[in-house]
């Protein structure tokens, strides 16, 4: 991943380039199609995903609860609770996304305060 293509993403813009050269080696960029799905609510999360092109819906049992688009992020919650996915994400588009698993997502979180900060804010944000 490319350091131009992480400061597109909300998360990560404002980190110096240091910081943004270390997270591009941390992270990989898929492509997936349309209707897949990407992780499924009650399986354990290995993956921290944000979005690079495209749209997913999130969804809870059957229902539709939220559409996430380029510079959302999602993953974060299962990993660093350590518990299962609380929702599925499923393309609704042809996606690329920017991919951490789980080890180096740890080591982000532990190196970068700020980063870690911001996701713990979306963390309560998205609780119940």
């Amino acid at each position: 991943m490319d350091v131009d293509t992480l400061k597109g993403i909300p998360l990560f813009q404002h980190l110096p380039h240091r910081d943004l050269d270390m997270i591009a080696r941390w992270t990989d960029e898929v492509h997936v199609s349309e209707g897949r799905h990407i992780v499924d609510e009650g399986e354990f999360g290995y993956e921290f995903f944000a979005i690079l092109e495209g749209e997913a819906d999130v969804r809870h049992g059957e229902e539709a609860i939220a559409r996430l688009r380029p510079g959302d992020f999602f993953g974060e919650m299962a990993l660093v609770q350590g518990d299962r996915r609380t929702a599925s994400v499923v393309a609704a588009t042809p996606m690329r996304l920017a991919v951490m698993f789980a080890r180096d997502f740890r080591s982000m979180a532990a190196d970068m305060p700020e980063v870690a900060d911001r996701i713990q804010e979306a963390i309560r944000e998205r609780s119940p």
